[in-house]
């Protein structure tokens, strides 16, 4: 995998007293509101809050889930209407090692997993998406951020997938990717939040801002499922999040991405 951590010339001069920001229209920050696991609650209470306020978020559906069959149409009208359909690979596989991963079903267990099945399972992923949405570039969020396939001293998979994605969203983090110059956009850290109220997620995003970065927030069940967010917390965040549009980019992980990746060098964070 090449990390593009190396320092980025500035080629956007930042206003005075602010952070640097090459953000369209002037924002401060990009925002990546993303959902896993293709969840009921997602298309119950996420999309529709979304679409109300008119943001767009990232959805990564892992192909297995019998939501995606179940309600195939109501995730081919989140598609139309501009969300993203994204990678989470066919059975997502975790590390059943892992502190906390006893509910990784043994079948399913990335330790017992090799790399090249891996790269099989997600590159089989994506034409099942194109078979759902029609879109061929795509991007790929890693099960549990586990990337070791085989188990301790395995293999890490993520440079067999790499060329077939846009970018991957790969591990843990506080949400904010600041300065932008250490990003590799084939590891972005991501928060998954739960169970923090709306006024803590705008403060998440409020520290984007202030660094002139981007966060990633990715959600898994909102007001049902696990993992969860409160409907309130989540619709305070994206409410905020649309009446900020000057100061926030939101937009999908796959928009954002590209963005990234075609307006670098990036400008050197001053703070």
């Amino acid at each position: 995998m090449t990390t593009l951590g190396a320092v980025w010339l500035g080629c956007f001069q930042p206003v005075a007293a602010e952070p640097a920001s090459g953000w369209p229209h002037g924002a401060r920050a990009a925002v990546s509101l993303a959902y896993d696991d293709a969840l009921d609650s997602q298309l119950d209470h996420a999309i529709p809050v979304l679409d109300k306020y008119g943001l767009k978020g990232s959805f990564y559906l892992q192909l297995s889930s019998p939501v995606v069959g179940r309600r195939l149409a109501a995730w081919r009208r989140a598609a139309r209407r501009g969300h993203e359909l994204g990678n989470h690979s066919l059975f997502h596989q975790c590390s059943l090692a892992a502190p906390g991963h006893d509910w990784v079903q043994p079948h399913r267990n990335l330790d017992t997993t090799s790399a090249a099945q891996m790269q099989d399972q997600v590159l089989a992923a994506n034409a099942m998406l194109y078979a759902i949405d029609g879109r061929r570039e795509r991007t790929y969020t890693v099960p549990c951020g586990d990337r070791l396939a085989g188990g301790a001293g395995g293999v890490d998979y993520l440079p067999l997938i790499a060329p077939a994605f846009v970018a991957i969203k790969a591990g843990g983090g506080d949400g904010v990717t600041a300065p932008m110059a250490a990003l590799d956009p084939y590891a972005v850290a991501v928060l998954a939040p739960q169970g923090l109220s709306g006024q803590q997620l705008i403060a998440i995003v409020e520290r984007a801002a202030q660094q002139g970065g981007m966060v990633n927030l990715t959600f898994h069940g909102v007001g049902g499922d696990y993992l969860g967010t409160s409907p309130a917390a989540h619709e305070e965040l994206v409410r905020y999040l649309a009446a900020h549009r000057r100061i926030y980019w939101t937009d999908t992980f796959i928009n954002i991405m590209t963005y990234v990746k075609k307006h670098k060098p990036w400008p050197p964070s001053k703070t």
